[in-house]
């Protein structure tokens, strides 16, 4: 039996197989491994159940796999292809084995052979949202009210992660959608190396301000517009921006990039990097230029740090930059972009109490909304929500 603290001196731990595509690069696969950290401190055990590989560039890429086992967490990978008609009864047998109490299903493919193999088990089931899927043309509106319908006939709750999803999930999700609001949390990282040592690794000087942009590099999260927004800065405001992740868009960024002069001299291209913590304690602050995005973890990240953001309008954005935290523009307006990177560069070279109160209010934001202690806790009152019913 795992016990935590005082508060959960006499719980009984709570097994929870999660269940997910595959274990490659994204927001999902990063949320299972700022869970693996803090999960054994509210009794909570661990597994994981990846369904099919990951892809990256062309490449096979399940890189989450180690790590999360370099936490303590045992993965299956099935290495099933997408439509395979056994991951069902491979999942159920699964969970089975390990006497799991819980099946939390994360993205549509984990919901739908999840969900049947927690009904074959009789175990029960939660689904957490990911994104916000908005339809673009009536085919898209029949799938995403499909997938919609079929998680909430196959979990027992669904976790929406912000204010916009948990509406979203309501507009198509049929009549008494049983709904959790849990945002994500992250736990503090350690910073390893100094300011001075990451800065000069990456090729920014100690004057120069530095934004730094923590995305995978896809389409939604406006990698393009940001480059726009950065070619509209005056040569004159001394901010230079690192881009930190990889993806699909990864060889078009670090080409565009490199063709440009304006771009050339502004932006440095770090690809995937695990050393988060150091980059954050190294910039001056965050920018997150997304078109579409649930609650990305990168931004909870810049509130623990004390760093300012500036991002865009949407999704469960307004969720976690709140009142002093930072600057929201509205996407894909590159101008709009530029002109609030270029007022927070010259807000924090020329008024440090302001920046100091911008930072502060990030601090106060993450540990009220967003400390992992708060997510965990939260996450374990549903699992035993679910093993009530």
């Amino acid at each position: 039996m795992t016990t935590r603290g005082e508060g959960a001196a006499s719980a009984p731990a709570i097994t929870v197989a999660h269940v997910i595509h595959s274990l490659g690069a994204g927001g999902a696969e990063q949320v299972l491994i700022e869970l693996a950290r803090v999960a054994p401190s509210a009794g909570l055990r661990m597994i994981v159940i990846g369904l099919s590989d990951g892809h990256s560039d062309g490449q096979l890429d399940n890189r989450v796999a180690p790590q999360l086992q370099a936490l303590g967490v045992k993965v299956y990978e099935l290495h099933a292809a997408r439509y395979d008609p056994t991951a069902v009864i491979r999942v159920a047998q699964i969970v089975s084995d390990e006497n799991v109490d819980v099946v939390h299903t994360h993205l549509k493919h984990a919901d739908v052979v999840g969900g049947l193999a927690a009904l074959f088990a009789r175990i029960p089931s939660v689904s957490t949202l990911h994104v916000i899927d908005i339809p673009t043309s009536r085919m898209h509106r029949l799938r995403v009210n499909i997938a919609a319908r079929a998680r909430r006939l196959l979990s027992g709750t669904v976790i929406a992660l912000s204010t916009e999803q948990n509406d979203w999930y309501r507009r198509y999700a049929g009549p008494h959608p049983n709904v959790a609001m849990v945002p994500n949390g992250v736990i503090e990282l350690e910073v390893r190396r100094d300011r001075a040592t990451v800065r000069s690794e990456i090729g920014v000087s100690p004057e120069t301000t530095l934004a730094l942009v923590l995305s995978l590099m896809k389409p939604v999260k406006g990698h393009a517009q940001l480059l726009e927004a950065i070619r509209l800065v005056p040569p004159e405001v001394p901010v230079t921006f690192a881009l930190a992740g990889d993806g699909p868009l990864l060889d078009e960024v670090r080409s565009t990039v490199e063709g440009d002069s304006l771009l050339r001299g502004r932006v440095r291209i770090l690809g995937f990097r695990t050393d988060v913590a150091d980059l954050l304690s190294a910039c001056d602050f965050v920018v997150h230029p997304s078109i579409q995005d649930a609650l990305p973890t990168a931004l909870i990240s810049a509130l623990a740090a004390g760093r300012p953001i500036v991002a865009t309008d949407v999704g469960g954005i307004p969720d976690i930059v709140g009142p002093g935290c930072g600057v929201l523009v509205q996407p894909a307006d590159p101008s709009a972009l530029s002109a609030a990177i270029v007022d927070m560069t010259e807000l924090i070279r020329s008024e440090p109490t302001r920046a100091e109160d911008i930072r502060r209010a990030g601090r106060e934001m993450y540990e009220n909304r967003f400390s992992a202690d708060m997510w965990v806790d939260n996450l374990r009152k549903v699992y035993e929500r679910l093993m009530r019913l």
